[in-house]
């Protein structure tokens, strides 16, 4: 099956638990129609570069998938149409990188991975 990396940003007045509820939801959806959810992170409350639906921060999380097709359009439409979810982004890859996100990584690690590639 192919793979997959979704960004979703969520409402900033949600909770913690209720934003990562949203992963859950969107996990369930996946699995129901065939796919799988291979990990998931929440990248917590970030401030965006311009206000999105009268919102400057918002709460970020990030999944990776491995579903049919069918299945990813079910649940970006779905996520679409939620009410607490502003924007959306999903790509295929052809591979899913190994470890945390560049994201949930801390400072020191990734100034170690640009001296690497020097």
């Amino acid at each position: 099956m192919p793979l997959y990396e979704h960004v979703f940003i969520a409402r900033q007045d949600l909770s913690n638990a209720q934003a990562e509820g949203l992963i859950e939801h969107f996990g369930t959806v996946l699995s129901d129609n065939g796919g799988k959810l291979v990990e998931q992170e929440y990248w917590g409350v970030k401030t965006m570069a311009y206000k999105i639906n009268k919102n400057r921060k918002g709460h970020y999380a990030f999944l990776k998938s491995d579903a049919p097709a069918p299945a990813v359009q079910e649940m970006e439409r779905l996520m679409r149409l939620h009410d607490d979810v502003m924007r959306v982004l999903t790509i295929r890859v052809e591979e899913h990188a190994e470890g945390p996100s560049i994201q949930m990584q801390k400072k020191e690690d990734r100034d170690d991975r640009r001296r690497e590639r020097r």
